[in-house]
C-alpha cells in the first residue's frame, strides 16, 4: 500500500518552530519516523512538505487520480482554504487528517474550524508526532 504523507507550510521548521506546542523533532526526523512506522505496516511511505499551496493541491490531484491514501497535516491551510476542502472531496483512497498540537484547544478561534475533516475517514490532533504513528496504523487496518 502507497501512502502519502503531506505536509503543508512552515511544518518544514518543526523543531525549531514554537518546539513549546509543536516539539523538537525536525521535519527530517518527522520523515524518517513516518517511512519506518510504514514500513512496518508493509507500507510504502511518502513523505513531502510544501509551503506553495498550489503544490500540495497538485499533489492531491495525482493522490486522488491514482487512488493513493493521503495522510495530511495541511497547517494554516486546514482553516480556510476552499481549494484544499476541494481537492480533498476528490479522493478515492481514505485521507487522515493530523495536527501535531490539538487546534481546537488552541485560543485563536479560527483553528476551531477544518475543511479537511468532511472528507477524512479519521482526524487525529494533539498527539504531537505519534499522530502520524497513528494515522498510519488506522490506514492499515483500514486495508485489511
Amino acid at each position: 500500500m502507497k501512502v502519502l504523507v503531506l505536509n503543508g507550510p512552515n511544518l518544514g521548521r518543526l523543531g525549531r518552530r514554537q518546539p513549546e506546542i509543536y516539539g523538537t523533532t525536525t521535519h527530517a526526523e518527522l520523515a524518517h519516523l513516518c517511512v519506518s512506522w510504514g514500513a512496518e505496516l508493509g507500507m510504502d511511505v511518502e513523505v513531502r512538505q510544501t509551503n506553495h499551496e498550489g503544490e500540495l493541491l497538485d499533489w492531491l490531484n495525482v493522490a486522488a487520480d491514482d487512488g493513493t491514501a493521503v495522510v495530511l497535516n495541511a497547517g494554516a491551510w486546514t482553516h480556510y482554504s476552499l481549494a484544499l476542502h476541494d481537492a480533498c472531496a476528490q479522493l478515492t483512497a481514505p485521507l487522515v487528517e493530523v495536527h501535531i498540537s490539538d487546534p481546537k484547544q488552541r485560543p485563536e478561534e479560527f483553528r476551531h474550524t477544518s475543511v479537511v475533516e468532511p472528507h477524512a475517514a479519521m482526524t487525529i490532533a494533539g498527539e504531537g508526532v505519534d499522530g502520524y504513528r497513528q494515522a498510519l496504523s488506522f490506514l492499515a487496518s483500514s486495508a485489511s
